[in-house]
């Protein structure tokens, strides 16, 4: 298996975890604040979404497709484009308010471009350096495993908020 391959299986992993969470529910499901104030499965998948969009997109050296293919404004929320969720408060974890059908466009649209990107990563890219900001810098190699981590962690919690709301 090419590192490639290993990586597009991983994320596929999560589009699995976040189609099996989001289709069939009503807004009202997806916006459903366990004790009012946790995040909700729509918050959820939209800020792993997010994260992975621009995380992939500056590693890949390409634009967001939240900017790119029109998703900001399709999705109309009241968020700066470069919001990714990081650090929302409650009321703007509220202001998340989006349809199964908008969520998995968005994601899935987002997967096809991480593919794609996936498809070009080598063993030797991965020492890359992708972000100078942290000591050390960060490779390309640890910031796909970031992504994947993150990704993992935010769908598995869509997926418990899923479990105690139905």
């Amino acid at each position: 298996m090419k590192t490639s391959e290993l990586l597009i299986d991983a994320h596929s992993r999560a589009q699995e975890v976040v189609h099996d969470v989001v289709e069939g529910l009503d807004e009202k499901s997806l916006t459903t604040r366990p004790g009012g104030k946790a995040n909700s499965i729509a918050w959820l998948v939209w800020h792993l979404t997010r994260v992975q969009d621009d995380h992939l997109a500056d590693a890949g050296g390409h634009e967001q497709v939240y900017s790119a293919d029109g998703w900001h404004e399709r999705l109309g929320l009241p968020l700066d484009a470069a919001d990714t969720g990081y650090g929302h408060t409650p009321e703007q974890v509220a202001q998340v308010r989006l349809s199964a059908e908008q969520l998995l466009g968005y994601y899935d649209a987002v997967h096809t471009r991480t593919a794609e990107f996936l498809k070009s990563v080598t063993d030797e890219s991965l020492d890359r350096i992708v972000d100078r900001r942290w000591n050390p810098p960060v490779t390309l190699g640890v910031r796909l495993v970031s992504v994947i981590n993150d990704c993992d962690q935010h769908a598995g919690q869509a997926a418990y908020v899923k479990g105690l709301i139905s």
